[in-house]
């Protein structure tokens, strides 16, 4: 894929259950969103052959039940989202955005042990 596409909310969720399973068929992908979302078994079948068509998924018609991938990297498109986010809502600072990060999602002691770990490798470099 040359361009990446920015992936709607939508195709986000369906995405973020591919990255999680590996692979997926729709029903099995309409059932989780099910849990969250009231949306139709169609409308998550159509939204994943517009994915298919927009390069985001890729899909694999051997069998009878077309199995869905991610064809697109998460950590790719976490990069390319945070980079657009720390531009244009924190002024390029990524200070900003770890302190309201912090400030609105408390870590845990685990959590902030590895946020110090993080900090002190950085600080040695």
């Amino acid at each position: 894929m040359t361009k990446l596409v920015k992936p709607t909310e939508s195709e986000l969720d369906i995405l973020s259950i591919l990255w999680e399973k590996e692979y997926a068929m729709v029903k099995e992908v309409h059932e989780i969103i099910l849990k969250n979302k009231k949306i139709g078994y169609t409308t998550t079948l159509k939204l994943m052959q517009i994915m298919n068509e927009k390069g985001l998924v890729g899909r694999d018609i051997q069998s009878k039940k077309h199995i869905y991938t991610p064809l697109i990297n998460k950590e790719k498109l976490q990069a390319l989202y945070l980079s657009k986010m720390i531009q244009t809502l924190f002024g390029g600072s990524s200070t900003e955005l770890v302190l309201q990060a912090l400030e609105k999602y408390p870590p845990n002691e685990k959590d902030i042990a590895s946020i110090v770990s993080m900090l002190k490798q950085r600080q040695h470099k």
